[in-house]
C-alpha cells in the first residue's frame, strides 16, 4: 500500500511529475483543517482538509473536497504540481483543454462568418 489512497499507477505519476519539478516533500509544509459541506458530523470533528505551501515558490493551497485526508492530500499535491507548471510556462491539461476550446470556438467563428458572407 501507498502513502495515498489511488492506484499505485496514479500515485507513480504524481511521484514522477514531483520529482520533475523539483518538489520535494520537505519543501512542504502540510497542516491539516477542518472541511465544511456534506458529511455533517464526521466533517465537523474532524480535519480532512488539507493546506499545504510550498516553501521555494509560496505557493499556497487549500484543498478539501473530499472527506478522505487522503485523498485531499493527493488532490492537493496535484494542484501544487499544476500551480508550479503555470509558473514556470509549462502547459498543464487544463491549459491544453482551454486551448482546443479557443480554437473550436474560432473555426466556428470562420464557418459562421463565410455562410454569412456566402
Amino acid at each position: 500500500m501507498g502513502k495515498f489512497p489511488v492506484t499505485e499507477k496514479k500515485e507513480m505519476e504524481l511521484l514522477r511529475d514531483m520529482e520533475f519539478l523539483g518538489i520535494r516533500e520537505i519543501d512542504i509544509e502540510e497542516k491539516f483543517i477542518r472541511c465544511s459541506g456534506h458529511g455533517g458530523q464526521k466533517v465537523n470533528k474532524t480535519s480532512t482538509g488539507v493546506y499545504l505551501k510550498h516553501i521555494p515558490t509560496g505557493i499556497e493551497i487549500k484543498y478539501t473536497k473530499e472527506r478522505s485526508q487522503g485523498l485531499n492530500r493527493f488532490f492537493a499535491r496535484r494542484l501544487l504540481i499544476d500551480k508550479v507548471k503555470e509558473l514556470l510556462n509549462i502547459p498543464t491539461e487544463k491549459s491544453k483543454e482551454i486551448e482546443r476550446i479557443r480554437k473550436r470556438k474560432q473555426r466556428s467563428r470562420k464557418r459562421l462568418k463565410s455562410e454569412r458572407e456566402g
